[in-house]
């Protein structure tokens, strides 16, 4: 058993002269105020990767500027996935009493840190080094090609990516941390310019600068509590050019492990949290997560069911689309929303009941997958 005790975000965007120790650190003792608990009581640190501090021990150089000194630590890389990936395995070392407040940090300044050219190569690196990256295409080629395909299957179009868009601007303007946060239209993400056909620029997320950290713990420090009920990954593919189906991604498997170690159906679920590095991811994994039929997640978001007082409010800070994506940082703020949101703390953004909770993390082009099903307790 496992509680997420302390949650600490810095908001997204530019973040000048900030380095990743910085974000890390401005995220982590937020954290570590939130949880009620000092640098004393943390025994474990779990650090994700940065792409402008590839350092080959990251977690013990955090940990030593940071002022930490653990019984455990290393740092995990699974891609966009690994901050949902480190909370998992934080949870299963709490649960089986290696550590008792484990610290879960991530953080880089991927936009002031380094070139947009130097971004998408290092981005890029995900493809096939023989069969696809001597091509040329950068992630967002990789996913216009889901893209495609997707609206080929099941007769969705371009307007239909665009709800996601206008849906995650319209939350996150009510979060003073979003990267974005004027009102944007179906229009105006159509008018936007072409990144990757059919992908145009407001259906991808942003870079940015940013940190996000959470303490989990073996007991709650305050009430009400948010309990990890239970976690699942799938890795099925890594490279696109291996992907048969786009309908048969890893997160149908991966949430089916999730849900099935916490003893609940998807049905049961009052408050959702998806990774949307373009509207067309969140379209696939809202539909293999079983949030809604195939073809129809898009029909769905304009009707206002994934809306904050929809029947299923989802990603309610902005999602990466809007609030921002600084890499490892950028799914832990997923998290970091869920728990305020299921303790209370959502402010303007507050959802009638976020009770029971379940987020969803992918990596590469839906390559890697993580679940994990919350639930508040008193």
């Amino acid at each position: 058993m496992s509680f997420i005790t302390g949650v600490g975000l810095t908001p997204f965007g530019r973040h000048e002269g900030r380095g990743t120790l910085d974000l890390m650190s401005m995220a982590a003792e937020t954290a570590l105020a939130d949880a009620g608990l000092t640098r004393r009581d943390i025994d474990g640190v779990l650090c994700g990767y940065s792409t402008t501090m590839p350092h080959l021990m990251l977690a013990t150089v955090f940990a030593e500027h940071f002022g930490l000194q653990p019984h455990y630590a290393h740092g995990v890389q699974v891609g966009g996935a690994t901050g949902l990936a480190m909370a998992m395995l934080a949870h299963e070392l709490v649960s089986a009493g290696r550590v008792r407040h484990m610290l879960v940090v991530a953080g880089e300044n991927r936009l002031t840190g380094v070139s947009r050219d130097g971004a998408m190569q290092t981005l890029a690196q995900v493809g096939h080094p023989v069969y696809e990256v001597p091509l040329g295409p950068t992630i967002p080629a990789y996913y216009g090609l889901l893209a495609s395909r997707y609206m080929h299957d099941f007769g969705v179009t371009e307007q239909d990516f665009a709800e996601f868009a206008v849906l995650m601007r319209r939350h996150a303007m009510d979060h003073p941390g979003a990267q974005y946060r004027e009102p944007i239209t179906v229009a105006d993400v159509m008018a936007s310019r072409v990144i990757a056909t059919p992908l145009k620029l407001l259906d991808c997320c942003p870079v940015s600068d940013g940190g996000a950290a959470l303490v989990i713990s073996a007991a709650p420090t305050a009430a009400p509590a948010v309990r990890v009920r239970g976690c699942g990954q799938a890795h099925q593919h890594q490279h696109v050019s291996a992907l048969a189906d786009i309908a048969q991604v890893g997160a149908a498997a991966a949430s089916a492990r999730a849900r099935e170690r916490a003893g609940i159906a998807i049905s049961d679920v009052r408050y959702a949290a998806v990774y949307d590095s373009f509207t067309v991811t969140l379209a696939l994994l809202l539909e293999a997560l079983g949030f809604a039929g195939r073809g129809e997640a898009a029909a769905r978001a304009r009707n206002g069911e994934f809306s904050r007082d929809g029947r299923l409010p989802l990603n309610t800070h902005g999602g990466l689309l809007s609030y921002g994506h600084c890499g490892c940082g950028g799914a832990m703020a997923h998290l970091v929303e869920t728990q305020l949101q299921m303790t209370g703390r959502g402010g303007e953004r507050q959802v009638r009941d976020a009770s029971l909770a379940f987020i969803h993390g992918d990596a590469g082009v839906m390559s890697s997958h993580v679940s994990m099903v919350l639930e508040r307790t008193r």
